[in-house]
C-alpha cells in the first residue's frame, strides 16, 4: 500500500514483482514481457551487452522499437528486468546445513551462473540489484547464516563481500580469456630477469600451471574463496567470545 508521501517505484521494480503490467493504449498486445527479455538475451549472448539496444531486440521479435516501448518504457527498465532474469532462482541449499558449507554452495552456483551470460557482468552497477531473483540469493545467503554468531549487519556485510568476489573473480577470468598476447607463462619466462625478479621468477619455474589436466579457472576460484571463508570463521569466532 502506497500513500501520499510515497515516491513512485521504478518501472522495473514494479514489473519485477508483477506490481504493473506491461503496455498501454494502443492496438491489441500482441508481445510478452518474456518474449521481449528473451529475445534481449538471444542479442547479447550473440554479440554482447555493448549491443543491446531497443531497435536491436525489435529487430530480432520483427516489431518495432516503438511495439516495445508500450511493454518496457525505457532500455535502462530492460536491463534492469535482465539484471534479475539472468542469475534465476538461487541454488537450493539443506536446512541445518553449517554456514561455511552453505555459503561455499551457494558462491559455487553464482559463480556457475554468471559463466552461462557473460555479458552479464558488462552491465553497470547504478544502484543495488532490486528484483525478487536477487533478493532470493540473498535470503539463502543470510539463512545459511541464522545460526552463526553474528550481527545481523554484519551477516549482510559478509554475504555482500563474497558475492563481490565471485563477481570480480568471473569478470577476471572472463577478461583474462579475452585478451590475446600469448601464454603467460612463456612470454614471462623470456623476458623476466631471475635476479631482478627472483620472486616472481621462482613462481613461474615452479610448475604450477604445467597440468593440462586441471581445471585452472575452477581451482583459482576454489583457492580464493577457501581463504576468503578461512577469514569468516575467524572473524565470526570473535563474536562467540
Amino acid at each position: 500500500m502506497t500513500t501520499s508521501g510515497d515516491t513512485a517505484l521504478p518501472r522495473a521494480v514494479e514489473l519485477m514483482w508483477g506490481l504493473g503490467q506491461p503496455g498501454g493504449r494502443g492496438p491489441k498486445r500482441t508481445l510478452t514481457l518474456d518474449q521481449i527479455l528473451d529475445a534481449a538475451t538471444e542479442v547479447a549472448d550473440a554479440e554482447g551487452f555493448a549491443a543491446l539496444s531497443m531497435n536491436r531486440v525489435a529487430k530480432q521479435l520483427g516489431f518495432t522499437a516503438m511495439s516495445l516501448y508500450r511493454y518496457v518504457d525505457s532500455k535502462n527498465t530492460l536491463v534492469d528486468l535482465l539484471m534479475d532474469r539472468i542469475v534465476g532462482p538461487p541454488p537450493i541449499i539443506a536446512a541445518q546445513t553449517p554456514w561455511r558449507a552453505g555459503l561455499e554452495q551457494w558462491a559455487r552456483a553464482e559463480f556457475e551462473r554468471l559463466d552461462r551470460h557473460p555479458w552479464w557482468l558488462d552491465i553497470p552497477l547504478s544502484r543495488p540489484p532490486m528484483g525478487p531473483n536477487n533478493m532470493a540469493w540473498l535470503e539463502t545467503a543470510l539463512g545459511v547464516f541464522a545460526e552463526a554468531a553474528a550481527p545481523e549487519m554484519v551477516k549482510l556485510q559478509l554475504v555482500m563481500n563474497l558475492s563481490m568476489f565471485v563477481v570480480g573473480k568471473r569478470r577476471f577470468l572472463r577478461d583474462l580469456q579475452e585478451e590475446e598476447g600469448g601464454d603467460f607463462v612463456s612470454v614471462m619466462a623470456r623476458v623476466l630477469d631471475p635476479q631482478r625478479f627472483p620472486s616472481v621468477s621462482a613462481a613461474l619455474s615452479s610448475a604450477a600451471f604445467d597440468d593440462d589436466q586441471a581445471d585452472w579457472e575452477q581451482a583459482d576460484f576454489e583457492f580464493g574463496l577457501a581463504r576468503l571463508l578461512d577469514g569468516y570463521e575467524v572473524f565470526i569466532a570473535t563474536f562467540g567470545d
